[in-house]
C-alpha cells in the first residue's frame, strides 16, 4: 500500500466528518466521496464513474474505522 502523508489523511478525515448528513453507518460512501473530491476537485455526481485512488480510499477507510469511538 502506498505511503500517504499523515496530514493528507487527517485533512480527509475532517472532510468526511463535515459532510452534510454524515453517518457512521455509511463511512464507505463518505470516504469514497472525500477521495473523489480530493482527486477531481469536486464532489461526485449521482452516476459519477471517474476513477479514484483506491489505495488512498482503503487507507482512509482503515484509519477512520480504527478511530471510531
Amino acid at each position: 500500500m502506498a505511503d500517504y502523508p499523515d496530514s493528507l489523511i487527517k485533512e480527509l478525515l475532517i472532510r468526511v466528518r463535515e459532510y452534510p448528513r454524515f453517518s457512521k453507518g455509511e463511512i464507505e460512501k463518505f470516504c469514497w466521496m472525500a477521495v473523489h473530491e480530493y482527486k477531481h476537485g469536486v464532489l461526485p455526481s449521482e452516476y459519477d464513474i471517474r476513477e479514484i485512488d483506491e489505495e488512498l480510499y482503503l487507507k482512509l477507510l482503515q484509519v477512520f474505522k480504527s478511530n471510531i469511538k
